[in-house]
This record gives C-alpha cells, sequence and structure tokens, in this order.
C-alpha cells in the first residue's frame, strides 16, 4: 500500500536538505544522489537508479534520473544529501575517504549501501569499515519495522527475498538521532535492471525498489 505526502512537504523538500551541506545540493532545482568510488578504484556499478524515476513519479519531489559518481575522499561528496555504495570484493577505506564519510554523516549526509550478489566479503568489509568509523559507541543495528523509515511512500511489512530463506534485517546507523546509513546484507540493488549485471547465484530483495523509495524520501524528510 502506497501513503501520500502532504504537498507542503514535497514543496518544501529543498528547505530541509541538511543546512550543513554545502551548496549544490541541487542542479536547476533537482535534487541529486550519488554513487560512490571508494578504496581507491572501487566503484559502485551494479546498482539500478529506476528507484529515482520512480520516486519522483510517486511523490512528486524533483529527483534526478541518474546517478552522479563521486568520489568519497573528494569535496564533492558534500554536494549531495543521498549516497550509495555497493560491490562484491573485500575493501578498506583509507584514512581520507573514513574521515570524510564521518565529516559527511554528521553534517547530515546519507549514505545507503547493499552488497552486491549477496558478497559476503563486500558484508564483513562493509560491516568491519562502518562500526569503526566513529569513536562512540554508534553502530549498525537491525531497524524495526516500527520505524518511519518503512511508512514513508509505501507501507512495508517485510522484506521479501527473491530465494526465500532465513530473515534479511535490514541495519542502519543513527547520528543525533538521525538514522544517516541503511545496509542490507542481501540486494538492495535491483540489479536485473543494470546493463551487464546480476545477481549472480546471490540473493536479491523483490520489493527493493519500494524500500529504497522510502529510504531516499526518509534521507529528504527527516
Amino acid at each position: 500500500m502506497k501513503t501520500r505526502i502532504p504537498i507542503i512537504q514535497i514543496l518544501t523538500i529543498a528547505l530541509l536538505l541538511p543546512a550543513t551541506l554545502q551548496a549544490g545540493e541541487e542542479k536547476d532545482g533537482v535534487i541529486q544522489a550519488a554513487n560512490l568510488i571508494f578504496a581507491g578504484t572501487h566503484t559502485s556499478r551494479c546498482f539500478s537508479d529506476e528507484f529515482l524515476s520512480l520516486a519522483q513519479r510517486e511523490t512528486g519531489i524533483p529527483v534526478a534520473r541518474r546517478f552522479t559518481s563521486v568520489k568519497l575522499d573528494s569535496n564533492e561528496l558534500f554536494n549531495y544529501p543521498f549516497v550509495m555504495m555497493t560491490g562484491e570484493k573485500d575493501f578498506f577505506f583509507s584514512p581520507g575517504e573514513r574521515e570524510n564519510l564521518r565529516r559527511y554523516l554528521d553534517r547530515g549526509g546519507f549514505l545507503l549501501a547493499s552488497s552486491g550478489c549477496s558478497s559476503k566479503a563486500w558484508t564483513e568489509a562493509f560491516q568491519r569499515e562502518i562500526n569503526t568509523l566513529f569513536d562512540d559507541d554508534t553502530r549498525l543495528s537491525p531497524i524495526d519495522m516500527s520505524h518511519p523509515l518503512w511508512r514513508t511512500v509505501y507501507d512495508i511489512e517485510s522484506v521479501e527475498l527473491t530465494n526465500p530463506g532465513p530473515e534479511v534485517r535490514i541495519a542502519g546507523l543513527e547520528r543525533n538521532g538521525k538514522l544517516v546509513v541503511v545496509f542490507s546484507p542481501e540486494g538492495l540493488n535491483d540489479s536485473a535492471r543494470v546493463d551487464g549485471c546480476c545477481c549472480c547465484g546471490g540473493n536479491e530483495i523483490r520489493n527493493a525498489s519500494e524500500i529504497v523509495v522510502n529510504t531516499l524520501v526518509y534521507a529528504l524528510l527527516y
């Protein structure tokens, strides 16, 4: 079931974007999203951007239909309120990437991350890197189904796998009372919609589009 976002919220989303991010989150009134180049040359290639068009159709929020590629250690990172990353191999953030991501999340930026092909190596690498990002006890933890994330656009009751198996616990990380990272060990990638990509024997989430649209809208509204 889809919920309706009040028009006043749609019209004021630009004003609600984190003021601490640098100017440039919007171009000609359109909200931009980025996919990250990280750990040197790792790139978030196999993640469909179709959800961006879906979000615009369902909510009226002016969202660019394509990702922009951005290096995690660059100043350009702070031009985007919403970024994503995926992959299938082990990796380590560089010191510059780690510091940039820490500052980005504390300034109100939002990161969506999902393992490609249910990659155990990438899952373990992401959990290791994100859980050591902050000096305090900020860590990934499961997002309860009562969280507003699951109700921003679609009413989502469960995470549905293409290959049914153990329950998937999508995790999040909060800073200053706001969810700033969403992570899934199974594919939110919708990779079948990306040329040259597939889940390659891994698992994907059937209602990924709805979950990612909800995530984007949550990132912009809260």
